[in-house]
């Protein structure tokens, strides 16, 4: 039996910046059916379709997982509104009696409303506007302490008459937003334990872009609890990014060669250089186009204009900086939001944080690091640590 046969709530997920994609956009649909698929399987059996913008998610039996399919629908990049919604026969009286059975709670709540329809289906015998004129009426006899508000009505209820069947739901929350994670290529992000990498992973992924992860691994300067960390910060980045490889390279023996070798204030942009080597050694090798930072401008000593021209002089591939003109109060929030927040502040050393100089270098010139690293066996040192990665694959 169809969920909409027997009246079960259903999800509906609505689609935003994918409707401008023109001849392109079906592609862009089926990626985010295929991505709601996926993060469906674990919650039971679902039908997901798409018609006329709206993906449709209806529950196939009642052991479906409903709230935690809710849940996960709302991390589905493409989506940029995510309702519960009600299916009913596409009659102007049973739309109203779904509509006071459906939201009758939040009608009796609420002190003034609106309803708002779209006809979809054209064959269908009312105009919008008297859709919502006639279900507005009937609503406002059974609920009379309801005064009708259309412009900032307390609450809106939505009557959509579509293919199969009309539909109700209230205001519809917020959804990922961005566009489905497989259209926008590959990209490989440098994930430390801190507040802004994981932000700069999401967003980089929130436009398309699919995103394996590295992470530069110092023990035991840096202890197994904080390696964990990482993965953890990368473990709830999942549901939004899907499945992804963290490469953790041993770092190590390369700091402790800059730290013997190099003049300390420069150990900082060195270890940089570094880091960008094997990161692109590591993408070119797995077929991904670009690196992704967590780098702001001006925030610590390394992320000024000169700073970042240096570490990127030695990059074989773009990278991009999706944080660069925010300040840390706004990538605190998004970090909130996506559910990173409360594990980048555990008190772990990264391998940034180690050997960190006194008094860093915030115009360093590209010549003195070319002369500092002159007597450095970069090749070996980068080989050796590509060559012993350990490689943690995480999914959904």
């Amino acid at each position: 039996m169809k969920a909409r046969d027997i009246m079960q709530e259903i999800i509906l997920l609505k689609q935003g910046e994918m409707v401008l994609k023109g001849l392109n956009r079906r592609g862009f649909e089926e990626k985010m059916m295929g991505n709601a698929k996926r993060r469906l399987k674990k919650y039971g059996s679902f039908k997901v379709y798409t018609r006329q913008s709206t993906t449709y998610v209806e529950p196939l039996d009642d052991s479906a997982d409903f709230e935690g399919a809710w849940e996960a629908m709302g991390k589905v990049f493409g989506a940029v509104g995510v309702c519960r919604a009600r299916a009913c026969p596409k009659d102007k009286d049973e739309i109203v009696k779904c509509a006071v059975e459906y939201l009758g709670d939040k009608l009796q709540a609420a002190k003034s409303f609106k309803v708002e329809s779209k006809r979809a289906d054209k064959t269908f015998p009312m105009t919008s506007i008297q859709l919502s004129q006639y279900v507005g009426g009937e609503l406002h006899d059974r609920f009379p302490h309801l005064e009708a508000d259309m412009h900032h009505p307390e609450l809106t209820v939505h009557v959509e008459v579509r293919d199969f069947d009309a539909y109700i739901h209230a205001d519809p929350e917020p959804g990922a937003g961005g566009l489905p994670v497989g259209m926008g290529g590959r990209a490989l992000s440098l994930l430390s334990g801190g507040i802004d990498s994981p932000v700069a992973s999401w967003m980089v992924a929130k436009r398309g872009v699919i995103v394996d992860m590295v992470h530069y691994y110092s023990y035991p300067y840096t202890s197994p609890e904080a390696k964990e960390k990482v993965l953890d910060l990368a473990r709830l980045l999942v549901p939004y990014t899907g499945k992804q490889c963290v490469h953790v390279v041993p770092f190590t023996k390369i700091q402790e060669e800059l730290r013997r070798s190099c003049p300390e204030e420069l150990f900082t942009i060195l270890m940089r250089r570094f880091m960008m080597r094997i990161a692109c050694r590591v993408a070119e090798k797995n077929g991904i186009q670009a690196l992704v930072t967590g780098e702001s401008v001006g925030q610590v000593a390394s992320q000024t204009l000169d700073a970042l021209a240096c570490t990127d002089a030695v990059c074989t591939l773009p990278v991009l900086r999706p944080l660069v003109g925010m300040d840390k109060e706004e990538i605190v929030r998004i970090s909130r939001k996506i559910g990173t927040f409360e594990t980048s502040i555990l008190p772990y050393e990264d391998c940034c944080t180690v050997f960190t100089p006194k008094h860093p270098r915030t115009k360093p010139k590209p010549e003195e690091l070319e002369e500092a690293e002159k007597g450095l066996d970069i090749d070996g040192l980068v080989n050796e640590a590509v060559e012993n990665i350990e490689r943690v694959m995480l999914d959904l």
